[in-house]
């Protein structure tokens, strides 16, 4: 299960191939976790859930930070979780497809490994509307450290880039990609260089690498210990993209960049922070700008809306892939995806999504308009997204590694201990914001969950005859048959399309040459070209064929064709009639499922994408058969 590249001599070349790789998952997998530093000790010391600023508080909350970056995305991440890969991919749905739920007759506990993998896919939307709102804001309200009269500047300058930033996704990123690990290089230096010369003003702050200060803090001042972890949950947000994004760099430049280059800058960072709080507690309103020199304050504020820009990018990028892998395995409906890139799959837009985004963060930050306040919003969706990955990844040591139970419960265990902290002391902070975070990863776990029901409602509706049976009604009935080529989509292969049965009931012919076109998405990532198709010659001029795509792949009966062709079939894609459903929905009193849980599916199936649209078939060569469905 392990994902390392294989050892070996390190050639030059290979070094170098394996640097370049861990600079730009600087750019990609560190931008959120980087800038975390912006806002986490702030938090930790703001009203209503902060400590005083005190010599011992700020020593337990640097101790607490510190084991945080030990535990989460050291250990936790880089050297269990990441072991757990579907063919190189990592990612909640990634996860989930590892212990193929569906794959087995449902029960509980499937249903359950389900719902957790849907939660935690929710959750990232939280993650990434609240990700650019409070790290764009942090890092303008650098402006005003300097010049407090310049406060009023800090929302309208907030919103401007946040609009011009979602803008820009239509582009796409692969023009602005290569600066990313440069620009965060540059970043990590100047925090951990910052850092590192208020350290050497007061090198007693290192004292707080010791985890009895975090112990004392948490255990020896009651009620007040506790609810501060809602602050120290900031360090580690952006842990889940360490996993999320293995596929684009690999176990060991990941590794290398975290702690080679941003574990040690952040920990500069924190200590330097905290060496500036016990040195001035007034430096509790933004204890980083208060590291750096007066005459490097604006440069520092520009590098850091760089930075955070960068961290959003990752996260709404995130957001683009996660919406296609839920409609590739049928948990949301088809909705525009459009590739910014003709040779990396992997980059996608949705403009649905990129609104709904901008729509959502700049009201957080119109409604908010301080990152301290928007902190409390913040980490409810991280906590929850952890916890998530910890319970499924004991599934797959149980499952698909056979530890045994004591082995798999004593490591789970113990990282479910530090997520149900974060997740508890995250509660807290609900009336404050964080249910921000948890409604709108409700509103999209209602959404997946509903759709997923429904259509496979519609599924059994259509339930139609058997493709053995139907040779067997055409070799007895013998229809007339006409010139051209039918290509009918269908779900599986066992079935034949209900459009193929109604059409020939309704015109009592059929074409000389008809398709049967089953495009399956895999619960793998990728499936590779030369494992695309299989072509079977059936009886009456029928051939079935059975198009395997992974679920960050994007079906495409165009293409289908061609390989027909390319495989000895002979079809031209470009007369081809392609023959599609086209449902329409009736609600009826018809048990399981609610009724407003019919209306939603209704309304989602309405504005779901036509398939015609969705395949980017030509409208000319397009016959769609109605058909209704009572809910």
């Amino acid at each position: 299960m392990r994902i390392d590249e294989p050892a070996g001599p390190r050639a030059p070349v290979a070094e170098r191939g394996m640097s370049l790789l861990a600079l730009g998952s600087l750019g990609i997998v560190f931008g959120d976790l980087g800038t975390n530093g912006l806002f986490a000790l702030r938090a930790a010391f703001h009203e209503p859930y902060g400590v005083a600023v005190a010599r011992m508080n700020v020593l337990g909350v640097l101790s607490l930070a510190t084991w945080a970056l030990i535990v989460v995305p050291s250990i936790k991440y880089l050297v269990f979780v990441m072991r757990a890969h579907n063919r190189g991919e990592g990612g909640t749905l990634a996860l989930l497809s590892l212990l193929a739920p569906r794959a087995r007759p449902p029960s509980r506990r499937s249903t359950l490994l389900v719902a957790l993998g849907l939660l935690g896919a929710a959750l990232i939307y939280g993650d990434g509307v609240i990700t650019p709102a409070i790290s764009v804001l942090a890092a303008i309200e650098g402006i005003a450290v300097e010049r407090p009269g310049l406060e009023w500047l800090v929302v309208p300058v907030t919103l401007l880039i946040l609009v011009a930033l979602f803008l820009f996704q239509r582009r796409g990123t692969g023009r602005v990609a290569a600066v990313f690990g440069p620009v965060m290089l540059l970043w990590f230096l100047c925090i951990a260089a910052l850092g590192l010369t208020a350290i050497l003003r007061r090198p007693e702050v290192l004292a707080a690498i010791d985890p009895r200060y975090a112990a004392r803090l948490l255990f020896h001042n009651g009620a007040i210990g506790f609810p501060v972890l809602g602050a120290i949950v900031l360090t580690v947000a952006g842990s889940e993209a360490l996993y999320a994004d293995v596929g684009h760099f690999g176990v060991r430049p990941i590794r290398r960049a975290w702690y080679a280059v941003v574990f040690p800058a952040l920990l500069l960072n924190y200590f330097g922070q905290g060496a500036i709080l016990l040195a001035d507690p007034r430096a509790a309103e933004s204890p980083f700008y208060r590291l750096v020199p007066h005459s490097l304050h604006y440069p520092a504020v520009a590098l850091a809306t760089a930075a955070t820009i960068i961290a959003s990018q990752a996260l709404i990028s995130a957001s683009f892939s996660i919406t296609r892998q839920a409609i590739q395995l049928g948990f949301l409906p088809r909705t525009g995806v459009r590739h910014t890139s003709a040779t990396i799959p992997g980059r996608v837009y949705v403009p649905a999504v990129n609104f709904g985004l901008m729509a959502t963060c700049l009201a957080l930050v119109l409604t908010f308009r301080e990152s301290a306040r928007l902190a409390a919003a913040y980490g409810m969706a991280v906590a929850g997204a952890m916890a998530c990955t910890t319970i499924l990844f004991y599934s797959v040591t149980r499952e698909r590694w056979r530890w045994g139970a004591l082995r798999a419960g004593a490591l789970a265990a113990a990282f479910l201990l530090v997520d149900l902290s974060f997740v508890g002391t995250s509660l807290l902070k609900i009336p404050h914001g964080a249910w921000v975070p948890l409604a709108i990863a409700g509103a999209v776990y209602l959404v997946m969950t509903t759709w997923r029901c429904g259509r496979d409602r519609v599924a059994a509706a259509l339930a139609s005859t058997p493709v053995e049976a139907f040779l067997r009604d055409l070799a007895r009935t013998r229809p007339i048959r006409v010139a051209g080529t039918a290509v009918f989509l269908m779900e599986g292969a066992v079935r034949a399309p209900p459009e193929l049965t109604r059409y020939l009931h309704h015109a009592g012919a059929l074409h000389r040459q008809v398709i049967l076109m089953a495009l399956r998405t895999e619960e793998v990532p990728a499936v590779p070209d030369e494992e695309r198709i299989e072509v079977e010659s059936l009886p009456a001029g029928l051939v079935g064929v059975t198009a395997r795509y992974g679920f960050r792949q994007t079906p495409n009966p165009v293409d289908v064709l061609l390989r027909c062709r390319a495989a000895g079939v002979p079809v031209d894609p470009d007369r081809a009639t392609y023959f599609l459903g086209q449902i329409t929905l009736i609600r009826t009193r018809a048990p399981g499922m609610s009724r407003w849980r019919k209306a939603l599916f209704a309304l989602l199936w309405r504005n779901a994408e036509p398939e015609r649209a969705h395949f980017r078939l030509r409208p000319a060569q397009v016959v769609e058969i109605g058909t209704e469905v009572e809910l």
